[in-house]
């Protein structure tokens, strides 16, 4: 049984420490959260929850993501073409991974795992995670992780397990660090400018967020920032899809202010400097992790590239990303291929 200490801000959990959050602070329930009436596995969010989406979404092993903001009442966010949106105090990001038992009907017969919520406070963000119970009628505060075996059938109709780790209080922080400084990695003005099915019909994030008065200061529509959606062709070319896919799966560490600033590699999307995105860029420690790969990405030869070969590995100790990702997203794996050998 794991023994918990409460000291001010610092939890101890058996022999490991996490910073940042008090159990006693936020409600043990996702239900007191009073975020979804009826049913709480429908999801179905009360008034003044707001679902939206990010046109290229982060890959975690296949699970699906339903995504809420909740803003504080009389509220709003001012519009910022580049970065994750200033969002007032009190707000609350919500966002719950589960799995279709068949992706061939989705959202039927889903199993949900975890939600978990991003709290904008006085002076930080407090990232914390509820786990789901086995009958789907609860989830219960977590912050020493957890993970969930999933079967699933794909939708090619082949039938999948995973161990689905969920991370720890630690871990979060990991990924959602901007100079040591726990913030969202998703909502950004890029990443909304897409389309979303609302309760009263199908229509664009941002027009929505500012009819609502959620989002103020927007300019004229031809001058907002769209990120591509990685999969979808007629949202941009092979280029501008990978280095979408690219940053927001390896960008919350691979950029300036990031974890994994001292690689020198970084995917964002605003980076132009060939050399920072990779190509013919040796790494700065090569290690095992290169694979014997001497630069991180080779025009003409994805095999011969390291960021190519760390994407499809399945050794712990090479795979990129390191956390939420046990199974080789093969589809993401094909697009960054095919932009590596498209290059001249």
């Amino acid at each position: 049984m794991l023994r918990v200490i409460l000291l001010g801000t610092l939890v101890l959990i058996g022999s490991v420490s996490f910073i940042g959050v008090n159990r006693n602070a936020y409600p043990q329930k996702l239900s007191d959260w009073q975020i979804f009436e009826d049913k709480l596995s429908l999801l179905h969010p009360k008034p003044g929850v707001v679902p939206y989406t990010l046109n290229t979404t982060l890959y975690s092993d296949y699970a699906e993501k339903a995504r809420f903001v909740r803003l504080p009442a009389g509220t709003s966010v001012n519009y910022k073409p580049r970065g994750v949106l200033d969002f007032p105090i009190g707000t609350l990001l919500i966002k719950t991974f589960y799995y279709s038992a068949d992706f061939r009907k989705p959202g039927i017969n889903k199993k949900i795992i975890e939600t978990r919520l991003l709290i904008r406070e006085a002076n930080e963000w407090k990232a914390i995670t509820y786990v789901w119970n086995d009958e789907q009628t609860e989830a219960f505060l977590e912050i020493a992780g957890d993970d969930k075996q999933v079967s699933f059938i794909d939708k090619e109709g082949t039938t999948r397990q995973v161990r689905y780790v969920i991370p720890n209080q630690n871990q979060c922080k990991g990924c959602h660090n901007v100079n040591d400084i726990l913030e969202p990695i998703g909502p950004t003005i890029g990443q909304l400018n897409g389309k979303l099915a609302y309760s009263t019909g199908v229509r664009n994030q941002i027009d929505y967020w500012k009819a609502h008065k959620m989002l103020l200061n927007v300019p004229a529509t031809k001058s907002i920032p769209k990120t591509a959606v990685w999969d979808d062709p007629a949202t941009g070319d092979l280029n501008i899809r990978a280095r979408a896919y690219l940053a927001v799966n390896c960008a919350h560490c691979h950029r300036r202010e990031g974890p994994a600033q001292t690689s020198g590699l970084f995917l964002n999307e605003e980076e132009k400097d060939p050399t920072a995105i990779g190509i013919n860029k040796a790494p700065v420690a090569a290690g095992k992790g290169s694979g014997g790969r001497m630069v991180d990405i080779l025009p003409g030869d994805a095999n011969a590239s390291i960021t190519w070969y760390r994407m499809q590995t399945q050794d712990p100790g090479e795979r990129m990303p390191e956390l939420g990702r046990n199974l080789v997203h093969k589809e993401g794996v094909a697009l960054v291929r095919d932009w590596i050998n498209n290059m001249k």
